[in-house]
């Protein structure tokens, strides 16, 4: 009997081949006038949140002073664990709506590539 692929915890999802149209994380241009995709969590392989910005710096302080979503907020979500930018922020969106249907070890091994440990990548953004 062979094992459902999709219940395995080494079935990878193809968006994470690498190839993708957006640009490489962790490069802030503020001149932009496209977007970001996120991941802010609580902890190492914790709760989870993915959302999209065309300000990343304010939304991140919104999210870590209570004013941003009512999700991190109930759930402390003040560590920014991945971040990707793009020219186009219909891209962000559309990017966003995939991540969130995800199963969740799709995004552990998304956040894992660039960042293994889970830290906290917000001064490395704006730095």
């Amino acid at each position: 009997m062979t094992e459902d692929p999709k219940q395995s915890p080494n079935h990878r999802h193809p968006g994470l081949d690498p190839g993708s149209r957006l640009n490489h994380p962790f490069v802030m241009d503020r001149e932009t006038k496209g977007g970001w995709i996120y991941i802010m969590a609580d902890r190492y392989r914790g709760t989870m949140y993915v959302g999209v910005t065309a300000d990343l710096p304010a939304r991140i302080h919104q999210h870590r002073t209570g004013d941003g979503s009512d999700f991190c907020a109930r759930y402390n979500l003040t560590r920014l664990v991945w971040a990707e930018r793009s020219d186009d922020i219909a891209a962000c969106i559309a990017h966003e709506k995939r991540l969130k249907r995800w199963h969740r070890h799709w995004k552990f091994e998304l956040i894992e590539r660039g960042n293994p440990d889970w830290l906290d990548l917000f001064d490395r953004l704006i730095g």
